[in-house]
């Protein structure tokens, strides 16, 4: 470091030293781990405190402590295991369908204006429409079955991808297509190079909303009809006063969701937003 000792005498500056690369990712990795963490710490001390101020019965409200012991039993017999996998399996195959049906199917419409125009209507009353409301009809068409919980989940998941996607295509400017229709490109060749990136911030933005509302779809869909899962999980724990089990039941939920959000949809959705522009790195 002989010439930068020279700068910092010449101008009489102390200048900040290079840390190296690990240092700082370690750093930065370690930060966002506190950060990530400190909430969660905050709630649990919450938690205990109304425990021990309200004295409540472990009926009405179990300590973190016996919430944590009553996950022991299960991880030993394997049953959380299977839960987990359950729920997981049966939201990444009814998300995968929705979003396989809902892009192309957005994509027809906004390429189209008097179609956008005409089932624009249609797309908002539906994906205002819960996919819990659908659960009832679901149980009289295909019966307590597996096929009720993934038709509950791929029509919550469909309509926002579908809406999404059709609005995004709505909003590439109509010059970038005339040109490339100009340059003498077909149909197919339009919507790969022109609708397809310039809805794909749309597409993304659907499937964050779609897949966040098939995930409360699935866990109404296994309580009620009872085939495995988290939500099956907290029913059968209601039905013999396991309030510890239904406690983290209720924790599964949200750090499950916490996970794909944060490890799958939010990087995609960041990564979407700087490869089309919309931000700067």
């Amino acid at each position: 470091m002989p010439a930068l000792d020279q700068a910092e005498g010449a101008v009489g500056l102390r200048l900040p030293r290079p840390r190296p690369w690990g240092s700082v990712a370690g750093a930065g990795a370690l930060d966002w781990l506190r950060r990530a963490l400190l909430p969660f710490a905050l709630l649990v001390g919450v938690w205990w405190a109304l425990k021990l101020i309200l004295r409540l019965d472990s009926t009405i409200l179990p300590s973190p402590l016996e919430t944590a012991s009553a996950t022991a039993p299960l991880l030993e017999r394997g049953i959380l295991v299977d839960y987990v996998t359950h729920s997981l399996e049966r939201i990444a195959l009814a998300s995968l369908l929705g979003v396989a049906i809902g892009v192309p199917v957005g994509l027809v419409l906004g390429s189209n204006r008097w179609l956008s125009i005409a089932f624009q209507p249609y797309l908002t009353f539906f994906q205002a429409l819960s996919g819990i409301a659908w659960l009832p009809m679901a149980l009289i068409w295909f019966g307590f079955t597996e096929t009720a919980i993934q038709a509950v989940i791929l029509y919550t998941v469909f309509f926002p991808v579908a809406f999404n996607t059709m609005a995004g295509v709505r909003t590439v400017p109509g010059q970038l297509a005339n040109a490339v229709r100009v340059l003498g490109a077909s149909r197919a060749r339009l919507i790969r190079d022109v609708w397809l990136p310039g809805a794909m911030p749309g597409i993304v933005v659907g499937m964050r909303l779609g897949i966040a509302y098939g995930w409360r779809a699935l866990i109404a869909g296994e309580i009620v009809v009872g085939t495995g899962g988290i939500g099956y999980m907290l029913f059968q724990a209601r039905s013999f006063h396991l309030t510890s089990r239904i406690i983290l039941g209720m924790i599964l939920i949200g750090l499950l969701w916490t996970f794909i959000d944060l490890g799958f949809l939010r990087p995609l959705e960041r990564a979407t937003v700087e490869r089309w522009g919309m931000v700067q790195r």
